[in-house]
């Protein structure tokens, strides 16, 4: 039988003849990472969902009758989220109308083989299923992405496109709100790598449990202080292309500090939950696109950017830092300056961007 189907799978572990600190029965199985209980497999998936429910009615995550797309992306975050999601929802009377979410981003052998078992998702939680493509969204796959610019950067292209993407999707299935299955230890990482980058902006509000409230259809994270080793290992496939991204610098740190310490996940969540910028500090201040009308502290968001670089022949036009679209004096900008070989809207060889 799928094991998602019966609610979060743990691999097997050794815990000694030790009996279950939850239950004082059964022999304990698994010794959960932030609280270091040694529990049986029984209590760990009651505990698992109870604590989900807790922060779903803590912060105040859902009402009565919202519309919400599940970020759907057929790995492991994401299928327990649909599942756990789904159950609290019944069990606990949400009265959530929910659906699946998936965003095609065209990775030939990896999104195809994923996007199969969000799929099956759908059949077994009777959940609607809507797929959004970057091709149809974009003209570009991230194959062909890959193609024009190369190993070096290509996640900057993903990273954008895919985040405007759920959001045109679930304007597309008009929700109130996105669910994703980022985990303690995904926001962990964000944070650290914010400070790295320098990005207070969003290291102010990279811990929100909420956030986009200010943007189209604000985004939500209940799995906020569920660390990954308790989620089920259920699709493990990693992107062909992510390899070298810099997150991966910021996970591996991640894990070496959880070796040595299980509580640092939660310790460096809660430093960033405790960040405070100084009432001087100028930020932001967040507008619309121009060409599209999506949420951008520029003149053109940073899909716009890339896609008309792309659709120019110039790929590595808006990669890294710059003083912006609108003034600023980088060599991408230099380049956006020069006679374009073809027309300057979005609606290119390769389509448009169009809210």
């Amino acid at each position: 039988m799928d094991s998602a189907v019966d609610g979060p799978r743990q691999p097997s572990a050794r815990a000694g003849s030790r009996l279950c600190t939850c239950c004082g029965e059964r022999k304990a199985a698994l010794k959960r990472p932030k609280t270091l209980e040694q529990i049986c497999r029984e209590c760990f998936y009651i505990v698992f969902e109870d604590e989900i429910h807790q922060t779903i009615v803590e912060n105040n995550l859902f009402k009565p009758g919202d519309r919400v797309a599940i970020g759907a992306s057929g790995g492991k975050d994401s299928t327990v989220l649909a599942y756990v999601l789904s159950e609290l929802n019944r069990r606990h009377k949400y009265c959530l109308d929910l659906f699946l979410l998936s965003v095609d981003e065209g990775i030939t052998g990896y999104r195809d083989d994923s996007l199969e078992t969000v799929k099956r998702n759908e059949i077994q939680y009777g959940l609607p299923l809507k797929i959004i493509s970057y091709k149809d969204l974009y003209g570009w796959t991230m194959d062909d992405i890959v193609k024009a610019i190369g190993l070096k950067n290509n996640c900057t292209f993903c990273g954008v496109f895919r985040r405007q993407a759920l959001d045109r999707g679930a304007a597309l299935l008009k929700v109130d709100k996105i669910v994703t299955g980022h985990n303690a230890d995904d926001i962990a990482e964000t944070v650290l790598l914010n400070i790295l980058r320098g990005d207070i902006a969003r290291l102010s509000r990279c811990t929100f449990i909420t956030t986009g409230e200010d943007g189209p259809i604000p985004r939500c994270k209940p799995f906020k202080y569920t660390y990954e080793k308790e989620i089920l290992d259920y699709f493990s496939t990693e992107c062909i292309y992510s390899p070298n991204a810099y997150r991966g610098f910021a996970r591996e740190f991640i894990k070496d500090l959880e070796r040595m310490r299980p509580r640092a996940i939660l310790d460096i969540i809660k430093s960033g939950e405790n960040f405070r910028i100084s009432t001087t500090t100028r930020m932001p201040e967040q507008g619309t696109c121009e060409r599209c009308g999506y949420i951008s502290s520029q003149k053109l968001c940073k899909a716009c950017v890339l896609l008309d670089g792309l659709n120019r022949g110039l790929p590595k036009l808006g990669i890294g830092r710059t003083k912006g679209v609108a003034g600023g004096d980088s060599d991408c900008e230099q380049q956006a300056k020069r006679p374009e070989r073809s027309r300057s809207s979005l609606q290119g060889k390769h389509g448009n961007i169009d809210f």
